[in-house]
Formats: structure tokens, sequence, C-alpha cells
């Protein structure tokens, strides 16, 4: 037996701002949380789910179009048809939504309550889910804390829309800890609320977050879907990720070095821009292509205007409109030559010189060591907390003032670089 895990459906999110991107495929990003939720149901008959576990944050907040619900409907009835069993729970953004509210959803899927943690047993599969709904957007308790022990001679499952103990990125709705979800004697927990896949614990319990269903913007990158669990004798066996996608989001970073130049940068953005594509598997990609590193044509690549148009060129070479450039980012520095520091006559190089006499000498340095005590008492204490080599160690004094030096030659370096160009 299977059942698939999802979560983070937000079918129509709008994107915001996504028109101030010059070439941005818009109706296609538009309709992907749509496609993607097709994609899902597809997923179910192709692999014979018998169940389909939604871990919250179906719809976007403030979304009203009543038309996202029916779509949803009409989803679930073709489940229904299948006689596969859904479940869910309702996130922090379903508990804004308005859509919700007003659905009658067909009679093959369970939602849990939101006052209580409920129990859902599916005697004919084996199987009991455990779960609860958020009342409102800001839920902060531990809903956890009141899920109910596992029952005997089934398969336990919970269903939690989570921050868990704390995820980059996500409000830390619902709170709990991984020790909490393994004292409850599940064997798999299925959470929502985290857009990227995570496998916090594999087995005993599994405890998974299956990331969003498809990415809405750049920040979410590489491949989304759902989780397929296989379940043999009444024991999970197999835990495996399905990319549902229609749209990939990805990040190309290329490495620049000593003498490459504008040519050169090309290339290999169009070297990782290809992978990427191939990487996608037909899906559409929208890519952010970051130059970093150093060059001595740092200035050149970074004001460049045939940087972005080549680079547009060379998607448009690429995959036509299965790609799309959205943004060109130059953080390209200018190479480290110390001792050319050091010859430079400004201020910048008459320090630097001096860190270098410091570094040999236990003279210099305890000179100038002696005036650094002076201005550590003008400057806050985090900064003053910063570890003053003895003039007499030569390891540590040559070791503090080479990082002296490494420090002026950043800031020469900070003028690298250039404002994102959007594609």
């Amino acid at each position: 037996m299977r059942f698939v895990h999802a979560a983070d459906l937000h079918v129509d999110s709008p994107l915001a701002g996504l028109e101030r991107y010059e070439g941005a495929p818009v109706a296609a990003i538009r309709g992907a949380t749509r496609r993607a939720l097709e994609n899902l149901v597809e997923l179910c008959l192709a692999r014979d789910a018998r169940l389909l576990l939604l871990a919250g944050d179906l719809f976007d907040g403030k979304w009203r179009d009543f038309s996202t619900g029916l779509f949803f409907v009409r989803q679930m009835a073709r489940l229904r048809e299948a006689d596969v069993a859904v479940v869910l729970v309702r996130g922090n953004h379903d508990a804004e939504s308005q859509i919700p509210k007003h659905l009658r959803l067909p009679e093959n899927v369970r939602e849990l309550p939101s006052g209580r943690a409920a129990t859902v047993e599916l005697e004919e599969l084996g199987i009991a889910v455990h779960g609860q709904s958020y009342a409102n957007r800001a839920t902060t308790d531990d809903l956890a804390a009141g899920y109910p022990r596992a029952l005997g001679g089934v398969l336990n499952v919970g269903l939690l829309h989570t921050a868990l103990d704390g995820r980059p990125g996500h409000e830390t709705y619902a709170p709990t800890s991984e020790s909490r979800l393994v004292d409850k004697g599940y064997a798999y927990w299925a959470l929502g609320h985290v857009h990227t896949r995570e496998v916090v614990r594999a087995g005993d319990p599994w405890i998974v977050f299956p990331g969003n269903l498809q990415g809405r913007h750049a920040r979410e990158r590489g491949p989304k879907g759902a989780t397929v669990v296989e379940v043999v004798g009444g024991s999970i066996e197999r835990v495996e990720h399905a990319p549902l996608d229609v749209v990939r989001f990805e990040d190309v970073t290329v490495t620049l070095d000593g003498d490459d130049d504008l040519d050169a940068a090309l290339d290999r953005a169009r070297a990782g821009m290809a992978d990427a594509l191939g990487a996608a598997d037909g899906r559409l990609l929208a890519v952010r292509v970051r130059l970093v590193g150093t060059s001595k044509a740092h200035a050149a690549i970074a004001a460049d205007p045939r940087t972005p148009s080549e680079l547009r060129a060379a998607a448009l070479d690429l995959g036509g409109e299965s790609i799309w450039l959205a943004s060109v980012k130059s953080e390209v520095a200018v190479p480290v030559d110390p001792r050319a520091l050091a010859t430079r006559a400004d201020a910048l190089g008459r320090l630097a010189s001096a860190a270098r006499a410091c570094g040999s000498s236990a003279a210099e340095a305890e000179s100038l060591l002696e005036r650094l005590g002076e201005l550590r008492t003008k400057v806050p204490p985090e900064i003053a907390q910063e570890t003053v080599p003895s003039p007499e160690d030569a390891e540590q004094r040559a070791r503090f003032f080479a990082e002296v030096e490494e420090l002026l030659w950043a800031k020469l370096g900070e003028g690298r670089g250039g404002p994102e160009v959007e594609g």
C-alpha cells in the first residue's frame, strides 16, 4: 500500500511583482500551481496510492477567487472516483483564507478540526491519522502536545503544519520539538509549512517536510513536489521524493579567477545554464546567474552591457521558450595582490606597508599595538573583544597582521560588481 504526502500547495498563489521582470512568462508561472496540483493527482493515480495527506496551506491567505476552491474540489473528486482517501489539516494561510469556509468537499476528503487534535481511522488501510487544523493564522501553541498517543495494531501518522524547532525564513507557527514528535510513538510525521524539502528523521519515526508543490519565486529553488511512502506488512519500507513542479527555479553561480574575462564568464554561464536546463527535465526553467570570484576584468564584467544581453542570447539559443533568464548579478572582485597594495601611495597602501613591517618586527608591532590599546578604550565592547597578539609571539604576530592586510585589500574590492540586472 502507498500513500502520498504533500503540503503548501498555495493554489493560484499570486506572484507579486512578476510583471517588473522583462520577458517574464507570467501566464506560465501563474498557472503553475494549478498544474502542479493536477500532477499530484496524477501521481496518486499512477502509483496506485490509497491515501493522500495534505499538511496545510492549500490556499493563499487573502486570495478570494472562489474558482480556486472549485478547482481544488474537482481534483479531489478525481481521487474519489479512484477510491483514494484524502485527509487534510488547515495551515496558517488556510486559516486566513475565505475560500475553505464556503467549500463543500467530496466525501472522500476528511478535514481534521481546529478546536482540538482528532483522529481519522482508515480501517481498510490499517492507518490512523492524527492531526489538528489552525483556528487562526498566528497559531503559536504547540499543537503536537495535544496529539493522542499511538493506537495499537495500526500504522500511526501525524499530520501537522509546523515550523518544528524553527526553520529560517518561516514564521514559528505551531512550534514543537523533534523529541515531542518521537515521543508520540507514530511511524510517520507528515509535516507542512516549510517550503524546502527536508527529511528531519529517517525512520523510527520518519519526520518529513515534503516542501511546497511548486516554487513560486526565485528563492524557492530546485525540484519541488511530494513524498511517496510505501507500506509493507504494516511498516514503512520506502520513502521517496516525486518532483511535480511545472516551473523550476535555479541559480547558476559562475566562479571567475585571475585573468578570466567577459568571454570566460559567458562561456561558463552558458555551460551552467545548459546543465540546469538538462536537470529541469523539460520544465520551464527560470534561472538567476551570479558571477562571483576574482578577475582583473571585474569592472568591465560588471559594467559591460553585453553581460546580460549575451546571457539572454545564450539562454534563448539553449532552450528557446523553455528557459527564462530572470536576472544577472555580478559580485566579481579585484584579485588579491598584497605586495602591490603595499606599494600604493594612498592611505590604504601606507597602512598595508605598516602592517607588513609589524608582522616581521616585534618592536614595530609593540609600538602599533600600544596605540591600538588606547583606541580599544574608545570603541564598543563587542569590537574591543577581538584578540590582540603578543608582539613577542612571532607566529601569532605574523598571522594577525597578515589578516590586517587581507582586510585592507578587501576594502579596495568593495566597489566590486554592480546592480542585479533583471532579465
